[in-house]
């Protein structure tokens, strides 16, 4: 039986194509690309929303809260070997009014409600917090800077120490996205990934999660 990998996340994950306003195909999408490099061993599984968030209500978008929707994502696709978990870029929207350890204290939440379904997992909970790189200053300057508010870079680029610290607190596996080369926020609004972002984070995981479950090939 192959393993199933849930890549639950944002727009980042969904594959917004900030150049277009639409979604990158099949091809450039860092879970499809994943796919291919893993194998028939493993199913991918797509679940990205652009604006998601680790757990806050956003009042001008529906359903945007990781919390409620996590447990009914794992039992759809269950039994899952692993959640790759990469948000916490629009948490740092202003009209949150969060900082960064606020922020990792929402991916604190959202593991623990992950962790807490117990019916969902193959073999147990195992879960990959993956840090997304940092929002770049130059954001702000762009048709997506009023909409996102003032600081995000800065809390965006504060985040990743503290998630590895929620990921040692709950004994999950962390990865911060940024220490790859290549791995950037670009394209025209500086806080998405560009087509050659979402291969490099693609080969990244692949070799992350073979050593996980230490299979070859």
């Amino acid at each position: 039986m192959n393993k199933t990998i849930v890549c639950f996340g944002d727009s980042n994950t969904h594959g917004y194509d900030n150049m277009t306003g639409g979604r990158f195909d099949t091809n450039t999408r860092w879970p499809r690309v994943l796919q291919k490099l893993l194998g028939e061993d493993y199913l991918v599984i797509e679940e990205g929303l652009s604006g998601r968030t680790t757990c806050f209500e956003d009042p001008l978008n529906e359903g945007l809260n990781s919390v409620p929707a996590i447990h009914p994502v794992l039992m759809t696709h269950e039994p899952v070997s692993l959640l790759i978990i990469m948000l916490g870029t629009n948490d740092t929207k202003e009209r949150f009014g969060a900082t960064a350890a606020n922020i990792a204290k929402g991916m604190e939440r959202l593991v623990k409600k992950a962790k807490a379904s117990i019916d969902a997992w193959a073999d147990g909970p195992k879960i990959l917090i993956v840090a997304p790189p940092p929002i770049l200053p130059e954001y702000a300057g762009t048709d997506i800077g009023d909409y996102m508010g003032k600081h995000c870079d800065e809390k965006s680029r504060e985040l990743p120490p503290l998630l590895e610290q929620v990921a040692e607190l709950f004994g999950c596996e962390y990865m911060n996205a940024a220490d790859t080369e290549g791995v950037v926020m670009g394209g025209a609004d500086f806080m998405h990934l560009t087509p050659a972002a979402h291969q490099a984070l693609a080969q990244v995981l692949c070799e992350k999660i073979r050593g996980l479950f230490k299979t070859g090939g």
